[in-house]
């Protein structure tokens, strides 16, 4: 699952993940899951991330390899935040030849940049339990319609680091696009509308 920050790429992959009942891979999480179990990996992974360092592809790739090998990912699995670079993509697909895997699809979620801007600059984080709002929700303005907790916007989420994430983004992650292209595998989807809207969408690209 690709797109740009706030194109909800990671809603949708979740909602598909229920659909076919496959698990939903998000690097952030299992990075997570990998440095709090204490795995070799998440180990080396801990020394970069409590340095405020980026992980270094070769521990980003072994612990997708890792969460690729378990038995829930027999039936099919969907990959959301990876790869990020032709580097990663073409690491991954190493790593699928050798587990006989492969890609059947690879979804681009698409929407105008100006109505991305918008929706991240709306965006709330709950102090207390780190809930998702949106500033245009009246009931979820100021506080936390699940704890109570202070709503505040993150530094990433003000307009002008947003414009800049937008364009990393495009730098990466264009010849990635180009990668998946040329190999068939690209599908491309309109992410504008209700998120039930964008999942019909989805949903009938992969099948």
């Amino acid at each position: 699952m690709m797109g740009p920050p706030g194109a909800g790429k990671g809603t949708q992959a979740k909602m598909l993940s229920e659909r076919f009942g496959v698990p939903h891979i998000s690097t952030g999480d299992i990075l997570r899951e990998a440095v709090a179990a204490g795995t070799p990996l998440g180990t080396q992974a801990r020394a970069y991330m409590d340095d405020g360092r980026l992980v270094p592809d070769a521990v980003v790739i072994g612990i997708v390899d890792e969460r690729l090998g378990v038995a829930d990912c027999t039936r099919g699995f969907i990959l959301d935040g990876f790869p990020r670079t032709v580097a990663q993509a073409q690491a991954l697909d190493g790593v699928l030849a050798r587990r006989s895997l492969g890609l059947t699809s690879v979804v681009q979620i698409d929407v105008p940049r100006e109505q991305l801007v918008a929706r991240l600059s709306a965006r709330r984080v709950c102090r207390k339990c780190g809930t998702l709002f949106n500033a245009a929700d009246r009931a979820a303005a100021t506080q936390c319609v699940r704890c109570g907790g202070d709503l505040y916007q993150r530094a990433d989420d003000q307009e002008d680091t947003i414009r800049q994430r937008m364009d990393v983004y495009a730098r990466e992650t264009a010849p990635v696009t180009e990668h998946y292209r040329r190999a068939g595998l690209l599908h491309e989807v309109d992410g504008t509308g209700s998120r039930e809207q964008v999942a019909d969408r989805v949903q009938a690209s992969v099948r």
